[in-house]
């Protein structure tokens, strides 16, 4: 093994060694591949030299080179901890995903310790997200530890935007394999159909809150190319009837537009290795008067069922304008003296 032909050779001052060692000797085989093909691998794309010994690796390179490598053995290595094997094309989309970034990803296990001791942050790519408020802190915990969870309040409250960024977060460690990212489009009946051009442009609109999102956490271009691989896939919830959702993060926006069949048909979409996330606002309830909110509903429904999480949110944990939480106060104030 050798640095590539295809990579200037960096100067013998810039070449420095980054070590990293890993407790799992069976996993550590498998990480290095038949014949340490998937070292060559590494190698060959990043430009470095890379060493086994016994449970270390040893990395060779420019600093540069040695983060990016040395974050795509971790990214795998975690990948093997959960069970998933890797290929040839989980090595690329490692190294495509660690392009600019020396950091090294975090365990589920670390991402929780780290909270127990205080700290609350949200590695992406592009990005440190920190929740602001302690019904944030306690939302963003919830997403790493349990396997369905709901976030419901105002907007501005930051459900969806911290959902997308621990997506994010465990899309980049290995931990699952792709995003999905759903809402109702509620008015998908008439009026959707005269719009112009095909149904991804027709359904883009009420997309566009999680494109922001997205675009927020990772450069444009691994956005878009993630996409084409149907690593990050964004969608209305009318498209995910009949899919199992395996080894994902699934994230559902505006759940307060969902029919109590939808809600159903979504959640039981549930597949091994997957999360799922809920949010909504049951003040902004869109559906045509007599359909009952299927977020409401499941708020009933799955009330004390194990593995599942409820947070809720005020005005007081909107991070928007300041107004925006005196706007939900005065409505809020409203609707108890008509109620």
């Amino acid at each position: 093994m050798g640095i590539s032909a295809l990579t200037p050779p960096p100067r013998p001052e810039d070449l420095h060694e980054t070590l990293l060692e890993f407790s799992d000797n069976r996993l550590l085989i498998d990480l290095c591949g038949e014949f340490d093909r998937n070292l060559a691998q590494i190698e060959h794309q990043l430009g470095v030299h890379i060493l086994r010994r016994g449970n270390q690796i040893a990395v060779v390179g420019s600093a540069e080179a040695r983060g990016q490598a040395a974050s795509v053995l971790q990214t795998l290595y975690a990948r093997l901890e959960t069970g998933r094997p890797i290929d040839a094309g989980e090595i690329d989309a490692a190294i495509r995903l660690a392009e600019g970034d020396p950091a090294k990803p975090q365990s589920l296990d670390e991402q929780l310790e780290m909270f127990a001791g205080g700290r609350f942050e949200i590695r992406t790519r592009k990005k440190q997200v920190e929740p602001r408020t302690e019904a944030q802190k306690a939302y963003v915990k919830n997403l790493f530890s349990n396997e369905l969870a709901f976030g419901i309040g105002p907007a501005g409250t930051g459900k969806t935007y911290l959902a997308v960024a621990v997506g994010v977060t465990m899309l980049i460690g290995g931990h699952v394999d792709k995003i999905i990212l759903s809402r109702p489009a509620v008015e998908a009946g008439e009026r959707l159909g005269f719009l112009p051009g095909d149904m991804k442009e027709k359904v883009d609109p009420y997309m566009q809150p999680l494109y922001d999102a997205l675009n927020d956490f990772l450069p444009a271009k691994q956005v878009q190319k993630l996409m084409e691989e149907k690593r990050i896939e964004i969608a209305p919830l009318a498209f995910m009837r009949g899919r199992t959702l395996a080894n994902a993060f699934v994230v559902l926006d505006e759940a307060q537009n969902a029919t109590t069949m939808q809600m159903k048909m979504f959640l039981t979409r549930l597949g091994e290795g997957s999360r799922m996330v809920v949010t909504g606002d049951r003040t902004q309830i869109d559906l045509p008067k007599g359909s009952a909110s299927g977020l409401v509903d499941a708020e009933r429904i799955l009330a004390g069922v194990s593995g599942i999480s409820f947070n809720y949110f005020t005005a007081k944990d909107v991070v928007r304008h300041p107004l925006v939480a005196r706007i939900i106060e005065a409505y809020d104030r409203e609707d108890g003296a008509t109620g």
